[in-house]
């Protein structure tokens, strides 16, 4: 899959795949859940139909991101469930043939629907474009499925919107994902995106606490965006194409003063420095709360106590 980053790069697109005509659609694709699968599903066949090529048009950050960012106000966006590169990744491996991404900064925002038609979807030749149920455009969200289709029909486009999808008689969303594992419910989660929720991230230096108490930690890298979970779990990683057990912890560290979210992760039976290498890690089943303890004694009697409830639990 080849990536557009950003407007100042689609004069070498355009140079590099000219005469391309593109079934399009645009969204967050927080998660790439099954909703999201079904409109790839739909411009993937409307692009085989229409002898055409399949590009998402995407934003980062979020919009909800941006303007909490901007009011100072960061705690009330709500968590990713997958960072972009991630989504990047699962795009190519939904067999997408390319994906714009679109920064989400003031110009955005202060578009107006007509010059984000004229800017962004009218800067490719467009064949079909299929937005969700919700979809809003432009400044102050002016821009709607009517405000397309007109447009649309004026320039021999397709424009169409996708039917709610529907999982258990509810609606599948990126809210509804993060409602399931926040209520701790994995199973639910899993099917709602079509695989289990994992995160994946490079393993950087940290304060190499863990050590000390005998329980060495991987720090991973997480984003400037809150997660969507919390506290301690059991967890099942893939390093080197290698699975390991083990137990994680989502949170500040409040018992050596942390302010900062860090993703923790302990493996079992497991002593290699794996600094710069990613590892996944597959949240099966949470065992805790994360809580301040008195001492770092206290604090090692308590891991000692969920690694051996961890291991119960992924037998």
């Amino acid at each position: 899959m080849y990536l557009i980053r950003g407007q100042n790069n689609l004069n070498l697109f355009k140079k590099r795949f000219p005469n391309i005509k593109f079934s399009a659609t645009i969204g967050n694709f927080d998660g790439l859940h099954l909703g999201h699968k079904s409109i790839l599903k739909s411009i993937k066949k409307d692009a085989k139909n229409r002898n055409s090529k399949t590009i998402v048009f995407f934003t980062e950050p979020h919009a909800s991101e941006y303007f909490a960012k901007k009011n100072n106000n960061i705690g009330i966006s709500p968590p990713r469930l997958s960072p972009w590169r991630e989504k990047v990744r699962l795009l190519d491996a939904e067999g997408i043939d390319f994906a714009f991404f679109l920064k989400f900064n003031n110009a955005l925002q202060t578009m107006t629907p007509e010059i984000f038609i004229e800017e962004i979807l009218g800067s490719l030749d467009l064949v079909s474009l299929k937005v969700g149920d919700d979809f809003r455009f432009g400044a102050n969200r002016a821009g709607d499925f009517e405000f397309l289709k007109n447009w649309g029909d004026s320039n021999n486009i397709s424009i169409s919107n996708t039917p709610t999808f529907l999982y258990k008689e509810e609606r599948v969303s990126s809210t509804r994902i993060r409602d399931s594992l926040l209520e701790n419910n994995f199973l639910l989660a899993s099917e709602l995106l079509g695989r289990p929720y994992t995160f994946s991230g490079k393993v950087v230096g940290g304060q190499k606490l863990g050590r000390t108490i005998g329980v060495p930690t991987a720090n991973l890298w997480i984003p400037k965006q809150k997660l969507p979970i919390s506290g301690v779990y059991a967890v099942q990683c893939l390093l080197d194409e290698e699975s390991h057990m083990g137990i994680a912890n989502m949170g500040v560290r409040p018992t050596v003063n942390g302010t900062k979210p860090v993703l923790e992760v302990h493996l079992f039976d497991f002593d290699k420095d794996i600094y710069s290498k990613r590892l996944k890690v597959e949240f099966k089943h949470k065992i805790r709360n994360e809580k301040k303890f008195k001492d770092l004694n206290l604090l090692k009697s308590q891991i000692q106590k969920d690694i051996s409830i961890a291991k119960g639990l992924l037998k």
